[in-house]
């Protein structure tokens, strides 16, 4: 395996897709043939429990045979980056030679992905407001791998990138422009997911479409003719339809109600938002959409108001992007769930036949796809587009 490895890479750059989350961190390594910007998998697996004690190492090859599948106690993105190159090292690989991170916000003034550079990390570390989660982990591990990697070239593929087509319209909050000018607008997430529907549907793709990502974080997209012009989050992740453990969209007067009345902080309202809302707050503690619909199939009450509440809200957003879009030729699904859960595809279907969808089987209604979102493969491709232009 190592000599066919050395033999392969010797004309054949490396490139490593790192795609890391609050206590994840997935990867994908590709080797990219000369002259070609299709790259071939060659890795891909992840660290799962960042973080806890209970953390996990999975590697699997092209073919989805297992590697490696152990259990390991990781304190970091960057630790747990030091243990995957360490096992591509023994299963023969060398170094990569470029590396494309997943950056989820890079704020007003890094909309486009590109090389990463001592000037855009000060840039991405004066956006830290805007993702005060996100950036600060996505800086720490970029310099990290720095030290792991000294000698390979790094690339910011921003998550925002894909919405920066939105129209004024849509991205503008009915806000004071003073605010606006500070950043405050609709940015929009989950685009490297979007991106790679639209390049693996191609020629494919009609003119109208709406896209929905639906995992343990969940948005829309409105595209036309596999542009952006509308997205379900906001300024931030947050934002749109509920989600896991996040609020999505109300009212904003409850944050002035709770901040009178319970006085709570900044730090405690972002925790509510983000950690404390969603599935998990509606059902009384279970996020996880495989076993809600457990809970629901055995009468939970609770379990079954959530699913209804995330499929509504789903619904809702389907119908407003099918006005925008002026009509609707294809549903995508893709995420965890809008992969996998063909009963929460159906729930969120029902009451669609309006506009032709009388089914979230891809089998029974030609206007629904479920298409895999392939992230790490999308980094790798446009790694693999921004080196070609240096």
């Amino acid at each position: 395996m190592a000599e066919l490895s050395a033999a392969v890479t010797a004309t054949q750059e490396l490139i490593l897709a790192v795609n890391s989350g609050s206590s994840s961190l997935k990867f994908g390594l590709y080797r990219q043939p000369p002259g070609d910007c299709n790259p071939e998998l060659l890795l891909a697996g992840g660290a799962s429990g960042i973080g806890h004690p209970n953390g996990r190492l999975q590697i699997k090859d092209a073919g989805g045979t297992s590697k490696l599948d152990e259990a390991y106690q990781l304190n970091s993105q960057g630790h747990a980056l030091k243990e995957i190159l360490d096992a591509m090292e023994r299963f023969g690989y060398g170094h990569p030679a470029r590396i494309g991170h997943r950056v989820v916000h890079g704020g007003p003034h890094l909309r486009e992905h590109q090389a990463i550079t001592d000037a855009l990390l000060e840039k991405l570390v004066a956006a830290t407001q805007f993702a005060p989660i996100h950036i600060p982990a996505a800086v720490k591990l970029i310099r990290e791998t720095e030290k792991l990697l000294p000698d390979a070239k790094q690339y910011a593929c921003f998550d925002t990138a894909f919405h920066s087509t939105m129209p004024e319209v849509a991205c503008h909050y009915p806000l004071p422009q003073r605010l606006y000018d500070m950043g405050i607008e609709r940015y929009g997430f989950h685009g490297l997911s979007y991106e790679s529907i639209v390049t693996r549907l191609g020629a494919s793709l009609p003119e109208r479409v709406v896209c929905a990502h639906l995992g343990a974080g969940a948005s829309l997209a409105a595209l036309r003719n596999g542009k952006s012009i509308d997205t379900s989050m906001g300024m931030t992740p947050v934002g749109g339809i509920p989600m896991a453990t996040r609020s999505g969209d109300f009212d904003p007067g409850v944050v002035l109600f709770l901040m009178r009345t319970e006085q709570l902080s900044a730090d405690q309202l972002e925790s509510l938002l983000n950690h404390d809302s969603g599935l998990g707050a509606l059902s009384g503690g279970e996020s996880d959409m495989r076993l809600l619909e457990e809970c629901a199939a055995k009468g939970d009450k609770k379990a079954r108001l959530a699913i209804d509440v995330f499929a509504h809200g789903v619904r809702k957003m389907i119908g407003a992007y099918a006005a925008e879009l002026g009509g609707l030729d294809l549903l995508v699904f893709t995420g965890g769930i809008g992969e996998h859960s063909a009963a929460v595809r159906n729930w969120i279907c029902d009451g669609l036949a309006f506009m032709g969808i009388t089914s979230g089987d891809p089998a029974l209604c030609a206007k629904v796809k479920v298409v895999i979102s392939e992230e790490e493969l999308q980094i790798a491709r446009i790694t693999c587009r921004l080196r070609g232009r240096q």
